[in-house]
């Protein structure tokens, strides 16, 4: 098993992994920017190590940094979490070189998945039902009409190596085509580094469903259900659950077997999520992998009983699944919810310093809060606007919504707007309880129509 692992993250997720570790035995050692030497992640871990200035690119995303804070540390792992370097095989590979072992899969995969064509073109060799889309990335205006032309409109501008919602732009018809190439083009290039650009054709009223997988080092590929990721905002998700109210047993158990069998194909290891779009149709398609923990991984956790990261630290330290993982039963309904330091109507960022932190809510069964913040912490403009991530479970999907509201009707977080109220008007709308849900839900509520705003958290929101 491993014995010190550097978690290259901050925030609450680097918490995530420290929590895991100390379940473990393992010994931890973060690392921080100058702007969070004072951050609980920092000082929940064994060791802390500065690695630089607040800017990400000069500290969280710097590879040699990271790199040279394990050497010091004595580390013989690093765990990135999710965000910044936890799908890049630079450092995968930078860890491979210094005999440091990367939690997550082998650089090889990382590179394949971090090109969406290529990825594309593996998963459908594999047996998955892939979307729609121009295969080969097309950089002449004509062709990229014809490749248009042939999927039909409307279609989407993806990036091809990046991920997040950044290079991607909605094309309704031919005349708004090669202003969103372009634009898409330079947010690439900004972004990722990486300007080329494919398309797809674009459902406009589909769900947004992932398959959460793990995979030892022995071949063992294991499905963990799916995760509902359709309440989205300009492609960033906002509240996820688990189980899909759109897949039935039979489907989830047809498509998780292939999924499994995909991820063999391609030497993947340690966990993963293989995303797709849901048409109205009830046809899969897939679009991408993540190849990492997610964000929303706890509504898994949740309603499974298998600890993800635990299972990422086991494979990683060479070790199979865990006794029983295979044979976990899903058991009732999780949602989560990530509330964010924005406008609740806006979106506009809302960073500050938190005058108060309080989650009553989560006094009493089902409620899990995972937040890096407490009264007094300070969001930070320089990183993402997550404050916490409030996850409930019930026996049921009703009962679970019922727990998410309590739980955020009894939030209280002054000193900086958040995105409570948005979840609550959400929580309340008659389609969602329905469970009658596209990827253009928010819509309405962006345009004034739509439910009534639900009630405010005390003092908070």
């Amino acid at each position: 098993m491993l014995k010190r692992v550097l978690v290259a993250n901050r925030g609450e997720v680097a918490l995530r992994v420290i929590a895991a570790c100390r379940e473990l035995s393992v010994e931890t050692v973060a690392v921080c920017s100058t702007a969070d030497r004072r951050a609980l992640h920092a000082r929940a871990a064994d060791r802390a190590v500065c690695i630089g200035p607040a800017p990400a690119e000069r500290s969280y995303l710097d590879v040699a940094a990271i790199i040279e804070a394990a050497r010091l540390s004595g580390a013989d792992a690093v765990h990135p979490g999710y965000g910044f370097l936890a799908e890049s095989a630079d450092l995968a590979e930078a860890c491979g070189a210094r005999g440091i072992v990367f939690v997550g899969p082998p650089p090889a995969v990382l590179r394949l998945f971090g090109d969406k064509v290529a990825a594309r073109a593996a998963m459908r060799r594999a047996g998955l039902p892939v979307l729609p889309g121009a295969e080969v990335p097309v950089d002449a205006p004509a062709a990229v009409l014809d490749a248009a032309q042939s999927l039909g409109y409307p279609v989407i501008v993806k990036a091809r190596g990046g991920g997040g919602g950044r290079g991607m732009r909605i094309v309704p018809d031919a005349a708004s085509l090669e202003t969103a190439w372009r634009t898409a083009q330079r947010e690439a290039q900004a972004a990722f580094g990486d300007s080329r650009l494919y398309l797809e054709r674009y459902l406009a009223a589909a769900r947004h469903i992932e398959f959460q997988v793990l995979v030892d080092g022995a071949g063992t590929s294991l499905s963990l259900g799916e995760r509902e990721c359709t309440i989205q905002r300009r492609h960033q998700k906002l509240l996820e659950e688990s189980p899909s109210p759109a897949v039935d047993e039979p489907t989830r158990r047809e498509l998780g077997a292939r999924i499994a069998r995909a991820a063999r194909a391609v030497g993947y290891r340690n966990a993963g999520t293989f995303e797709f779009l849901r048409d109205e149709s009830g046809t899969f398609h897939f679009i991408e992998v993540n190849a990492r923990l997610q964000v929303e991984h706890p509504v898994t956790e949740m309603v499974t009983g298998v600890d993800i990261v635990k299972e990422q630290l086991r494979i990683a330290g060479g070790q199979e699944l865990s006794t029983g993982v295979g044979a976990s039963t899903p058991s009732g309904h999780a949602i989560e919810c990530r509330i964010n330091a924005e406008h609740p109507e806006t979106f506009r960022p809302s960073p500050g310093t938190i005058a108060e932190f309080t989650m009553q809510g989560g006094t009493g069964p089902g409620v899990r809060v995972d937040t890096d913040l407490r009264a007094g912490g300070v969001v930070t403009p320089h990183y993402d606007s997550l404050v916490a991530k409030v996850v409930a479970h019930g026996h049921d999907r009703r009962e679970a919504i019922a727990r998410m509201r309590r739980a955020l009707t009894m939030t209280v977080i002054d000193g900086i707007d958040t995105t409570i109220p948005l979840h609550l008007r959400i929580l309340s709308d008659p389609d969602f309880v329905a469970g009658r849900v596209s990827t253009a839900f928010l819509e309405r509520f962006a345009s004034g129509s739509g439910a009534a705003p639900g009630p405010r958290a005390a003092r908070g929101g």
